[in-house]
């Protein structure tokens, strides 16, 4: 049955989202920003919001509808090139890809009213992939000038180390801050060797599927992967 706090969710995901959408459009014209810098900035945006479920929902099945229905709507912006700071010509569908690793992770992890709860898994690695790539992406552009190439796709070590870098931070703050608080209270607590091994397992992961990914794909394999990495980490 849904709740008021359910109901105010779904209100408030839409209104965060459509209005992030038109205020960096609207900023990014104003501004001058480069597409692949305000691209970038709704990656965030976007990635941050998994907070926001997590606080305001009180059903995990309602929960992931916004995320979900983004999956639709973010393709039709894609096609339809709606938002051009979020999608240009060369774009790729990895918005897309976003929404559907991020609605997967937490159909299969996050879990309410009173069952093992592991949202604090799918987090950390959807927070891998929002500072992540984001930053790596960023300071590549910027300041890239020791390249490499996997696969036919360039990538570069400051890039990459920007990547790991943000990685180990937002895995190690996510799974120490998260597990036992009040938007997590039925998750187990990594405290210790635990709380280090899967930081540095998911740290390497997510570098490693942002390096080989092809361009776009990497918003499907990084949050994966990372979670993969870290859900064997535990158990081990």
């Amino acid at each position: 049955m849904m709740t008021t706090g359910d109901t105010i969710g779904l209100i408030l995901s839409y209104v965060y989202a459509f209005g992030m959408l038109l205020g960096v459009e609207a900023i990014g014209k104003a501004f001058k920003w480069p597409q692949d810098f305000t691209r970038k900035i709704i990656h965030i945006g976007a990635g941050m919001w998994v907070w926001g479920i997590l606080y305001f929902f009180d059903h995990w099945y309602f929960g992931i509808i916004p995320f979900a229905t983004f999956i639709v709507l973010n393709y039709l912006f894609y096609r339809r090139q709606t938002f051009k700071a979020m999608d240009t010509e060369k774009s790729t569908p990895g918005t897309v890809y976003f929404a559907a690793s991020i609605t997967l992770l937490y159909g299969l992890l996050w879990r309410t009213g009173g069952a093992i709860d592991r949202a604090p898994i799918a987090t950390a690695a959807v927070m891998a992939m929002t500072w992540g790539d984001a930053l790596a992406s960023i300071v590549g552009v910027r300041w890239g000038s020791h390249k490499y190439t996997v696969f036919g796709h360039t990538r570069s070590w400051e890039g990459s180390a920007a990547m790991a870098l943000s990685s180990l931070l937002v895995i190690l703050g996510t799974l120490a801050f998260l597990p036992g608080s009040a938007l997590s209270p039925s998750s187990v607590t990594s405290t210790g060797t635990m709380l280090i091994v899967m930081s540095v397992a998911g740290t390497v992961v997510a570098t490693l599927a942002e390096a080989l990914s092809p361009a776009g794909l990497d918003n499907l394999s990084v949050p994966l992967l990372t979670g993969l990495a870290l859900s064997l980490a535990e158990m081990l």
